[in-house]
């Protein structure tokens, strides 16, 4: 088989309504189910634990706590059966891979600090990296109650 009739069958199966999601972000993931002659959509919401692969071939995995019990799920990012995918919070890790989350229990095993962004003429900025470039912040006023004691 050669490279190129290879790769045209391969665009083929591209989804195009992949949605953008990071390592960290919290997600519902819908997907098809069949039982017998009957089709459903089912929803798995968790934390994305990490991204694998390139193309076809690409999947992530997603973890959620259920009944005191860590349940993971590995999607095929390009799967006909995955119908939508939807970022409920974004996360803010620095890590590709968050396998740490699963020696921590309760809501630890979930805890993964948000982005906080903030609209700063007309775009969005991160938080973090403004408070780090503004100037420290100088010695406040005594408060009154405090000059009033020192001048007794």
């Amino acid at each position: 088989m050669s490279q190129a009739l290879f790769d045209k069958i391969e665009t083929e199966q591209f989804r195009k309504n992949v949605g953008t999601f990071n390592v960290g972000d919290s997600v519902k993931v819908h997907t098809r189910v069949v039982e017998g002659d009957k089709e459903r959509i089912q929803i798995f919401s968790g934390v994305v634990l990490g991204i694998r692969g390139r193309g076809l071939n690409q999947t992530f995995t997603v973890r959620r706590i259920s009944y005191g019990e860590g349940v993971e799920r590995i999607f095929p990012m390009h799967s006909p059966r995955v119908d939508k995918i939807e970022v409920e919070r974004k996360g803010a890790v620095r890590r590709a891979k968050l396998t740490y989350l699963r020696k921590r229990l309760g809501k630890g095993a979930t805890a993964v600090k948000e982005k906080e962004l903030r609209v700063v003429g007309g775009k969005a900025e991160n938080v973090a990296a403004a408070a780090s470039a503004a100037p420290a912040p100088t010695s406040a006023p005594a408060p009154a109650a405090d000059a009033a004691a020192a001048a007794k």
